[in-house]
């Protein structure tokens, strides 16, 4: 088949499967060189395109989105990897300007205590322009370690703690500047946050938790969360005595794997699954149950907090990777919502999981047509808000709560191999070939 070199032009009916149920070959482009693009050579009747050629389905980068997005023309079939306008939910500081809105807006709708659902994330104030605000807040404060983050950066870059307003006065004074810009005229936005100096710790090292939501749509919002995911902990025992060691505050696998002692074989990360199972132990199941569900409450508050101001578009998918850290009284804190979380592993069974992950956002996504638009649950993935909460199916609930419980099931068992099979196994409209 020829392909020119707008994408576009070719009938939905060329790619995915047609009427009659014949397969049909999808052409994708990739703009990562990880485990995605793997995941991606490897399923059936899927095809790698180049440079122009027409494309079906593109796992981009932020970079393309930005520059070309608006001026490519997408059929009713295409779809792409981010909503346009992602960033509302995944720039630090446009993340807690939404949800302080939506905490604002739930208190005026229906009180003091469905507004206190939103109380997950620490106190952050938006810099430089909030300074004044912030010192306002810090002298309230005093003896407070507040952490600095640059809004739009990654893998613990640029972060720094601080204790004396003098750091951060020093920070606004000498401009400190994106390493993209160091000519510009203007200072690097970052936000100021609260550090929570009261760290759940395993083996006496900090940890957080990399949890993956998928989103299909925001209008209505319909929403997964993956069973899979990890606990990275740090190498180093965790101590506020010192707080210029980035290795005991920062989790990031990008920072750790510096640090001189790290052991690239025994890695840094627990599976969702072991932490929960070590949690439970310590703890019990009640209250490990109430912590995921609490966990529940975020992703889908996050969520609300931006549904109306995303751009909605059916061609568009997003796979959020969210960083939740647990306190001593195990009470969950959003730190941020990733828009590219890393796909790169870091071990062989690192990158198994993750080439699991995948694989299942590509059969939520559905290119192949063969799901039914019921579906509760595709591989790895449970659907916990389809318009509304989707509940457990051994749940009843008639209102909701100031904590959402939902159809999720993050840290169980993920049969997803079974279920997959069950699920596809014929595929719809596929002829049986037993015989």
């Amino acid at each position: 088949m020829s392909k020119s070199k707008t994408p576009g032009n070719r009938s939905s009916t060329d790619s995915s499967r047609d009427e009659e149920g014949e397969d049909r070959t999808i052409y994708f482009k990739c703009g990562l060189h990880n485990t995605i693009l793997d995941v991606l050579r490897q399923r059936p009747g899927w095809i790698e395109v180049k440079d122009d050629d027409e494309w079906d389905f593109y796992w981009c980068e932020i970079g393309w989105l930005r520059e070309s997005f608006d001026h490519t023309y997408l059929e009713e079939h295409m779809r792409i990897n981010h909503f346009r306008n992602h960033y509302e939910l995944t720039r630090k500081n446009l993340m807690v300007k939404n949800l302080k809105r939506y905490r604002k807006q739930l208190e005026r709708e229906s009180g003091a205590a469905d507004a206190s659902g939103c109380d997950f994330f620490p106190c952050t104030f938006a810099m430089p322009n909030e300074y004044h605000v912030f010192v306002e807040e810090f002298k309230r404060t005093p003896g407070n370690i507040w952490i600095m983050k640059p809004v739009a950066k990654s893998q613990g870059k640029g972060i720094f703690l601080f204790r004396k307003l003098k750091d951060v006065m020093d920070w606004k004074r000498n401009g400190v500047r994106s390493d993209e810009d160091k000519d510009a005229a203007h200072v690097e936005s970052y936000v100021a946050q609260r550090y929570i100096e009261n760290p759940y710790l395993i083996n006496g090292r900090k940890f957080d938790l990399r949890v993956y939501v998928l989103v299909t749509s925001y209008v209505p919002l319909r929403a997964w969360l993956y069973r899979d995911g990890f606990a990275r902990i740090s190498n180093t025992r965790y101590s506020l005595s010192s707080i210029d060691d980035r290795y005991m505050h920062l989790t990031n696998v990008a920072v750790q794997k510096t640090a001189p002692d790290y052991d690239p074989e025994k890695g840094c990360k627990w599976h969702m699954q072991q932490l929960r199972s070590y949690l439970t132990a310590k703890h019990g199941r009640t209250t490990v149950e109430t912590l995921f569900k609490e966990m529940d409450n975020i992703f889908i508050r996050s969520l609300l907090s931006v549904q109306k101001v995303i751009i909605n578009d059916k061609h568009c998918f997003e796979l959020y990777g969210y960083d939740i850290l647990l306190d001593q009284n195990l009470k969950p804190w959003l730190i941020e919502v990733n828009a590219s979380p890393s796909h790169t592993p870091s071990s062989r069974e690192d990158y198994q999981m993750k080439c699991r992950l995948l694989d299942d956002t590509l059969n939520v996504v559905d290119m192949e047509g063969r799901l039914t638009g019921k579906e509760k649950r595709v591989g790895g993935f449970d659907l916990m808000w389809n318009d509304g909460p989707v509940y457990k199916e051994d749940t009843q609930q008639d209102t909701l709560s100031s904590t959402l419980t939902s159809n999720t099931h993050l840290g169980c068992t993920n049969d997803r191999d079974k279920q997959l099979s069950r699920l596809f196994n014929p595929f719809p409209c596929q002829k049986s070939t037993s015989n």
